[in-house]
Order: C-alpha cells, then sequence, then structure tokens
C-alpha cells in the first residue's frame, strides 16, 4: 500500500535557496507546516530564531525559546517551531525588545527587516480574491490566508465596494479590522515580491492590461529614476504618496 499525504521531512538540498542555511551541513531541516504561507514563500520559526537571528545555536535551544511562549507573530504568542512565516508577517520577541517584519529583499529573498515597536500594531495584506457571502456580505480572501467579511446592503450588486483584487488592506493585529484601503493605481507605491526585481520597490507609472500572449504587466519607477516592468501579481501596494511601513534599505 502507497503512502498517503505528503512528506513530513525536508532535505536542505530542496529548501528554498533564500533560507540561511548550509545545503551541506546536514541532511535535513525543518519542513514548515501548513499554514498561512507555502513552502517556497515562509521561513519557519526555528530557521528565522537559531539561523537567521542567531539567538541559539542548536535547534534544541530555538524550540525551547519558542515553547515558552517568547515570540509572537502578528500578535499572537506561536509555540510551533515549524509555523510558516512570510511576507509582512509580524514577528515579536518582547525580551529581547525586537520588532521586525518578514519582507522580499534584493538578491537575498524573504527576510526580516526591523521595524519600530509602533508598526507591530497593524498588517498590510494583499486582497487575492473575493466573493459574496451569506447575510449581505463581501468575503475578502487576503494573501495570507485570512478572511474578513465586509458588510454591504447587496452582497450580489455591492454598491459599497470599494475593494479590487490586487488591492492591499491595512488591518489592525490582531482583531483583524480594516484600518485602510490602498488601491492598485497607477502612482502607488509598491514592493515587488518575486520574480527578478524581487525586493525593488517604486511609483506605479504605467498598468497594463492582460492579453492573449501575456499576463497584465505593470511599469515601475524606483527612488533612483530607473524603469521597470513586472507582472502585476508580482507587485504588493505598500502605500500612496509613500511606503506606510519599512520595506528596508
Amino acid at each position: 500500500m502507497g503512502k498517503k499525504g505528503g512528506a513530513r521531512h525536508l532535505k536542505r538540498m530542496h529548501a528554498p535557496s533564500y533560507w540561511p542555511i548550509h545545503a551541506k551541513e546536514s541532511q535535513w531541516t525543518k519542513k514548515p507546516k501548513p499554514g498561512p504561507h507555502a513552502l517556497e514563500e515562509c521561513l519557519p520559526l526555528s530557521i528565522i530564531i537559531r539561523d537567521l537571528l542567531g539567538y541559539a545555536s542548536i535547534f534544541r535551544d530555538a524550540k525551547l525559546a519558542i515553547a515558552e511562549r517568547k515570540v509572537k507573530v502578528d500578535g499572537k504568542t506561536r509555540i510551533d517551531v515549524k509555523y510558516p512565516t512570510g511576507i509582512m508577517d509580524v514577528i515579536e520577541i518582547p525580551e529581547a525588545k525586537l520588532s521586525m517584519r518578514v519582507l522580499p529583499i534584493p538578491r537575498k529573498g524573504l527576510s526580516t527587516v526591523n521595524i519600530p515597536e509602533e508598526e507591530t500594531s497593524s498588517k498590510l495584506c494583499r486582497i487575492e480574491d473575493k466573493h459574496a457571502a451569506p447575510r449581505g456580505n463581501l468575503q475578502l480572501n487576503l494573501h495570507d490566508g485570512r478572511n474578513i467579511l465586509v458588510k454591504v446592503a447587496d452582497a450580489k450588486r455591492p454598491e459599497e465596494d470599494l475593494y479590487k483584487v490586487l488591492d492591499t488592506v491595512q488591518i489592525s493585529l490582531p482583531d483583524q479590522k480594516i484600518l485602510k484601503h490602498l488601491r492598485f493605481n497607477e502612482g502607488s507605491y509598491v514592493i515587488v515580491t518575486s520574480g527578478r526585481n524581487l525586493g525593488r520597490t517604486g511609483r506605479i507609472k504605467r498598468i497594463e492590461e492582460a492579453s492573449a500572449a501575456r499576463p497584465p504587466m505593470v511599469t515601475i519607477e524606483d527612488s533612483e529614476s530607473k524603469v521597470f516592468q513586472t507582472m502585476a501579481n508580482y507587485v504588493f501596494v505598500v502605500g500612496e504618496d509613500k511606503p506606510l511601513i519599512e520595506v528596508g534599505a
């Protein structure tokens, strides 16, 4: 009888290349549990504590620190060493007075950026999809697996529906109330989350609709007045005139 389900183990050779681990130092590494982010788009908590921050020299010490409820993700204490953290997740270690956010970094991949304490009370989430829900609600499906209900008079013909796919909402943590709505429009400030321009930031100059030959594209101008193009699905709106969050160097 063949095995059922996916593998629970992960070899270092097959781990995402941006993980801060040595591929040949050992055979195995911790595989993130299924959760808000896919394997290719996340960092397990144990990898962040041990390898990225250097707060532990061995996995056992990292596991102990997490089990002692010393780490918060998006305002909630997490005790699972395999918990997957991804783009825009807010990580706090109160004892060390350390707050950081997971962001894409140019030429590195996913990493953490230190943020001021006032930023830990909110998070940016991109709208991936939306649909009508029972009792006159619209359901917004966000990039980190969250679902937020928005009350409207008529969910099938919602005049109050201001939210579009690829827009960003700023939500409070951990109660998930919408604080601000950032539109995916020309002039918006964005960060690129994938592709060859990963981690670059700038303003949207032009949005091109999809055609039979290619998907929707976005032209972006960075702070050095350099212009580049990327797919619309790779773009994450982080502000209007300026970013609402610390996006790194």
